[in-house]
């Protein structure tokens, strides 16, 4: 059986993705150093080695959805204008897109959360637990698990992607930085929705999002 802890030391080994660790771990017979050589024949370990890279090329994709009630502009950067015109990065950046405006994140990721909201969530998350009538001497660990929750909620990169929910934003940013042998960066996103603070009577959006992320 391949334990999540394995999972996560192959993780921090190679820098490759959940998904790509557990099938490595699986192909190997949960073997970490025969894992740790599989994915550096899949070239997914090397990912990690590119992060480091400058990435100043790349796109700026506009995405308009629900007949113009959603909209999304997002910046992704690549190495070399070369990888930024294939297909293969245009259609990661067109999927990262579509994702926001399915899933509305309030920011890129964990580092970009704000202490003082990070506060504020950890203070009602537990008052949350302590009225639910947990122990006080677990409500600290169950808080954490509920802050993880937040960041897959709020995070672009925590995310699971809305076409493969076994896999997060962050995960498919590593296969495709493996795959296209470039570094790649997220670096900025604003979403528009129609309304979005005027009050309204009626407001059936909601409804329409969801039934958006079953159509992708």
């Amino acid at each position: 059986m391949i334990t999540a802890s394995v999972v996560k030391e192959l993780r921090e080994k190679t820098g490759a993705g959940m998904m790509d660790c557990k099938k490595a771990l699986n192909e190997t017979g949960g073997d970490l150093t025969k894992a740790c050589e599989y994915l550096r024949e899949k070239g997914l370990a090397a990912a990690a080695k590119k992060s480091g890279r400058i990435a100043a090329e790349g796109i700026v994709e506009s995405y308009i959805h629900l007949g113009g009630k959603i909209g999304v502009l997002l910046e992704v950067n690549c190495e070399t204008d070369f990888v930024g015109r294939t297909e293969e990065f245009r259609t990661f950046v067109r999927d990262v897109a579509m994702q926001i405006a399915a899933t509305n994140p309030q920011f890129l990721s964990k580092d970009d959360v704000p202490q003082a909201v990070l506060d504020k969530e950890k203070e009602i998350l537990t008052a949350q637990a302590l009225n639910e009538g947990k122990p006080e001497k677990v409500v600290e660990k169950i808080v954490v698990g509920r802050i993880e929750k937040y960041y897959a909620e709020n995070c672009l990169l925590e995310q699971s992607f809305v076409r493969d929910t076994d896999v997060t934003i962050n995960d498919l940013l590593k296969e495709k930085i493996a795959k296209i042998g470039e570094n790649i960066t997220i670096r900025r996103f604003t979403r528009y929705e129609m309304g979005e603070g005027l009050e309204k009577k009626v407001c059936y959006l909601a409804a329409e999002v969801t039934e958006m992320t079953k159509s992708l």
